[in-house]
């Protein structure tokens, strides 16, 4: 008998703009760069980004995800996160430096809900 097992889910967000999506998810975020990838130099790019044990494939790709997108990330020391987040002080996302389920959206619509595992045990 065959064993099945199945990875977590990796969620594709549409994106718009290289520059921002990179200032957003690596800068802002923290997200290392795993990968990126392009059928030839002038066709759109797909990238992977992690951090942690999250991974998100960012998409240029018409067809490729909606924007306005959730994706759902549990974790732990999510208050931590918020106030590394907050500490930036980016213009566009200033999370509260003590929010144990912060919300953020991308430049691109896509909502990220970050909650802390710890509220659920």
């Amino acid at each position: 008998m065959t064993t099945i097992r199945l990875d977590p889910a990796i969620p594709v967000l549409r994106i718009y703009d290289i520059a921002k999506a990179r200032e957003f998810y690596l800068d802002f975020l923290g997200f290392t760069l795993d990968w990126e990838h392009r059928y030839a130099p002038d066709l759109p790019l797909y990238m992977q980004v992690s951090r942690d044990g999250v991974k998100l494939h960012l998409s240029e790709h018409y067809g490729d995800g909606t924007p306005g997108s959730v994706v759902y990330i549990r974790g732990t020391g999510i208050a931590a996160l918020a106030a590394e987040l907050n500490a930036k002080q980016a213009r566009f996302a200033r999370p509260s430096p003590t929010d144990t389920a912060p919300k953020i959206t991308d430049p691109f619509g896509n909502v990220l809900r970050f909650d802390d595992a710890s509220n659920h045990a």
